[in-house]
Formats: C-alpha cells, sequence, structure tokens
C-alpha cells in the first residue's frame, strides 16, 4: 500500500451481509434517496427506512457529492454506512467518475470500505469503476517525506482499503489494473514537482527521468558541452548564472511503427525561477519550485505510456535549468543566439522559459521531424489573471490538434481554454537590436510568449499550454489535495491514446 491506498473489485451480490463487523460500507443515493436493488439486498428491509429517517434528521437531501454516516444496521458486516449523494436524474447521466471515487475515498480515508455501485438504473461499467478507482487513488496522495515529525495517530493509522462491489467486477479489476498506472504516473509528477529545488537541482532531475528507461524508454541526455556544440545557446543564457549544470534530456518511446514520424511533447523545466537579474520579489518565490511542472507533466505522461506500452512513437523533451542572479548571469540588454540561429534581445531575465523552449523545440524539430508537437510550460502570471487556477490557455497554429487537446480535456476534466494568436502579438515582439525580443510588455502577457514560442515551430503542428495557473498551488479538487498537481499526465496520455494510437 505504497501510495496509501488499496482498492479491489468484488461482487454485489450478498458482498455486505454477516453478523457485523468493522469498516464501512458504502451506497449511493440520488436526491430522492433510493437505494439500489442491490444495497437494499444488502442492508436488509430496514435500511431504506434507516436512511430516509438519518437524512431527515440530517438535513442530507442526496445532492452531489454530499454525504451521510451513520452506524450500519444490524446484520450488515460493517459497523458504519456512508451514504453519498448522487444529485438529481440529470447530475446521475453525466457523473465525473474520478470526482465521485475521490469524493467517496475523502469520506472513508484511513479506513477499510466496501463500495456499493449500485442505486436506481444503474449499469456501472468497468471503465467506469476503473475511473472511480483513479480518483480515489489521487485523492489519498499526500507528500510528507520531509515531515521527521508526524501526527500523534501517524503510525497506527492504517491505509484506506476499498473493495468496490459491481456486477462486471472482473472486467473492472483489469481496469483497475490500468487505473493503478495511470495514478503512480501523475503521482510520478506531483512527486517532482513537490520536491525542494536543493533536492531536485537540474542533474538530479534528468536522473530521475532517466529512469523511464526501465519501461523501456530510449534516454538521452545532453549536457552543457553537448549543448554548446549544437548551438543552444538561448538555454545556456539562462543556465550561466547557476552553480548548477543544465541538463536536456530527450525521452524516446517507440511503441508504433518503426520510422513513423512521432508525437512530441516538451516540458519546461526551469527547476527554480528566482527571476534571475530581474529578480522576483520576495514574497512568494518559494512557489518557483514548481517552474518545471511541464517537464513533470511530460515526464510522468511518458511513464504512462510506456507503462501500458502504448502503440505510438512519441518524443519526450525537457529543458532542465535554473535561473538565478550572479556575477555571470545573463542581462538586460544581452543578445543571445538560440539554435535555431535567430538572435534575441534579452528584456527581462525573468522572460526565462520561453528561451528554454526554443533551443528544445528546435532541436526536436530538426531531429526528430514530429507530426505534432505538444509543449507545457509554466509560463506566464498573465495566464493566471485570464483565466484563473482550474483551467490551462491553450495557444496553437493547427485546428485539429487543438481541437483534439480541448477534448481530451474535457475527457480527464484537465480542462483548456484556446487563446488568440494574431499578428499583433508577434509584432510585439520584434526589436530594433536583434530578430526578436524576449517580452513583449505587460498586456497580452500570455499571447506574446506564445507568439515567441511559434517562431520556433516552423511549420509542424503544434499547440502550446501556458499551465502556470494549474501545475502549482492550484485550487483543490476532489481528486487532488496536493500543491504540485500534476496536471497534463492524463490530458497528454488520453490525446495519444485517442489519436495518435493505433487502434
Amino acid at each position: 500500500m505504497a501510495d496509501g491506498i488499496e482498492i479491489g473489485f468484488g461482487p454485489l451480490e450478498k458482498s455486505g451481509q454477516g453478523p457485523g463487523g468493522s469498516g464501512d460500507l458504502v451506497v449511493f443515493v440520488g436526491d430522492d434517496l433510493a437505494l439500489g436493488s442491490s444495497a437494499r439486498d444488502i442492508l436488509g428491509g430496514s435500511g431504506a427506512d434507516l436512511v430516509a429517517r438519518a437524512a431527515a434528521s440530517e438535513k442530507f437531501k442526496g445532492r452531489s457529492l454530499s454525504a451521510l454516516s451513520l452506524p450500519a444496521p444490524a446484520g450488515v458486516a460493517a459497523d458504519r454506512l456512508v451514504v453519498v449523494g448522487l444529485g438529481s436524474d440529470k447530475d446521475r447521466a453525466k457523473i465525473d467518475w474520478p470526482a465521485l471515487g475521490g469524493f467517496t475515498a475523502g469520506k472513508v480515508s484511513g479506513r477499510t470500505a466496501r463500495v456499493a455501485l449500485d442505486w436506481p438504473g444503474a449499469v456501472v461499467s468497468a471503465r467506469e469503476a476503473g475511473d472511480f478507482a483513479l480518483g480515489a487513488r489521487l485523492r489519498v496522495y499526500s507528500f510528507d517525506r520531509y515531515k521527521t515529525k508526524k501526527k500523534p495517530d501517524a503510525e497506527d493509522k492504517a491505509g484506506t482499503s476499498l473493495t468496490l462491489l459491481l456486477t462486471d467486477h472482473e472486467a473492472a479489476s483489469r481496469e483497475g489494473e490500468g487505473a493503478r498506472t495511470l495514478a503512480d504516473s501523475v503521482i510520478l509528477a506531483r512527486n517532482l514537482v513537490n520536491e525542494p529545488p536543493n533536492v531536485l537541482f537540474p542533474e538530479e532531475f534528468a536522473k530521475r527521468a532517466s529512469e523511464l528507461g526501465k519501461l523501456g524508454v530510449e534516454i538521452e541526455v545532453l549536457e552543457p558541452a553537448r549543448m554548446r556544440e549544437i548551438g543552444m545557446g538561448a538555454l545556456l543564457a539562462v543556465a550561466q548564472g547557476s552553480v548548477r549544470e543544465p541538463r536536456v534530456v530527450i525521452m524516446r518511446w517507440n511503441g508504433g511503427p518503426a520510422g513513423e514520424a512521432p508525437v512530441a511533447l516538451i516540458g519546461k523545466g526551469v527547476i527554480f525561477d528566482s527571476g534571475g537579474i530581474s529578480i522576483k520579489p520576495g514574497g512568494g518565490m518559494e512557489d518557483m519550485k514548481g517552474d518545471m511542472g511541464g517537464a513533470a507533466a511530460v515526464v510522468g505522461a511518458l511513464h504512462a505510456l510506456a507503462s501500458r506500452k502504448a502503440r505510438c512513437n512519441v518524443v519526450g523533451a525537457i529543458g532542465i535549468v535554473e535561473n538565478m542572479p550572479d556575477g555571470g548571469a545573463y542581462r538586460p540588454s544581452d543578445i543571445v543566439t538560440s539554435m535555431s540561429g535567430q538572435t534575441i534581445e534579452v528584456i527581462n531575465t525573468d522572460a526565462e522559459g520561453r528561451l528554454v523552449l526554443a533551443d528544445v523545440i528546435t532541436h526536436v524539430v530538426r531531429s526528430f521531424k514530429p507530426k505534432a508537437m505538444v509543449d507545457l510550460a509554466t509560463l506566464t502570471g498573465a495566464i493566471i489573471v485570464a483565466l484563473g487556477q482550474d483551467i490551462a490557455g491553450m495557444f496553437s497554429n493547427d485546428d485539429t490538434l487543438a481541437g483534439n487537446i480541448h477534448a481530451a480535456g474535457e475527457a480527464t476534466g484537465e480542462k483548456v481554454w484556446r487563446m488568440p494568436l494574431i499578428p499583433a502579438y508577434d509584432k510585439a515582439i520584434d526589436s530594433k537590436f536583434a530578430d526578436m525580443k524576449n517580452t513583449g510588455g505587460r498586456h497580452g502577457g500570455a499571447a506574446t510568449a506564445a507568439s515567441f514560442i511559434k517562431r520556433y515551430v516552423e511549420e509542424v503542428p503544434w499547440a502550446h499550454l501556458d499551465i502556470a495557473g494549474v501545475a502549482m498551488s492550484s485550487n483543490a479538487s476532489e481528486i487532488n489535495r496536493s500543491w504540485g498537481a500534476g496536471w497534463g499526465v492524463r490530458l497528454l496520455d488520453r490525446l495519444v491514446r485517442d489519436h495518435y494510437e493505433a487502434k
């Protein structure tokens, strides 16, 4: 139970009956408080009346993601009954299964529970049960490896153990294994984002990404000498103020036909962003350990694809640097030459992520000739002003790719909103002294940043996801109580599964 939860699957029939016992029994009701037939059988003749009376006493209306707890009736193999609300008929027709799983796991945290996936009209599929299990696994995640003083009962507290009861439990068990793999991939990304930068410096990040080699991922790590050789002047400029050397990690999953063009996933990996010479204010600077959320998502996505032996070719590429102030740091007014040959006037050293992405994207385009390319980056505060912390900003040069990403976001709950790319934004980054400058000013900051990246993608179908609001310190949800959300892993996995993987 390394992830804090154990999940099994079993049949509904008579699975909750017995002379009594420990743990919980979870049942579901709509706003009419009606129990499913199997739940009624498990609870016995008085079950429905017991629930109705308790609901009236506690003013429980069966609304979606609400819960009522009460002692289990005699003859039920549980000591507590947890009734979870599903809401109206309309709510029940569009259940968010990971959210329901996360909510339920939160209500039985640290306990053993049987969960009867049954209510009037319900036909719970194996896939839906797998999504329920995914949400439960993600909900119980916590990052406390550096806490030496645990809560008084922490060592004695058992992990959460769920048995999901449904008709098609054998197929659900197989789906549950897939859910475990995907949850592990999200948790890998969360762990990377949550680590402190004195532990997860560029070399260490590259080492952890290289562990994907155990799953059959081909790994190449570019060190500074190689970066200089191929002309990654923009990325190296960002890194030159830190005593920690940068790395670029190329991860190749070759699960498709030999020679078929890959899909490329590219992540910004600024391990810590002080702002450099254009130093950030002190308040909140500690959050800049999460400025590698895009790179973490790419590592998590490659883990997911390799773990399930995805039938496609995928290249993951991450540029890993620290942006620090130092006597050798790059300065405002410096002009650097990117790997593409284009020159960049540095206006603000805190607009560093786009410089890192520029060289990594150029390397991927030239070396791998991808059929499509998606980059993820905690790039701008401007996108948080525009969209808040529940939706990522998406910029794209290709309507089909943008539509596919949007659909993957809707399916997984990792939602994106397409933002505009127009000539005026591109013009805003023209420079008097170089081919471009690295910031277009305050207005339209997320769009001018995307326009900068667009100058490096050539003719490849491309989308840029600005995940500054969702990758770290994002709003809590039913499936995430972590500072680092691991955002993007599920979206990328779904995008590849639905649109690039051989059927």
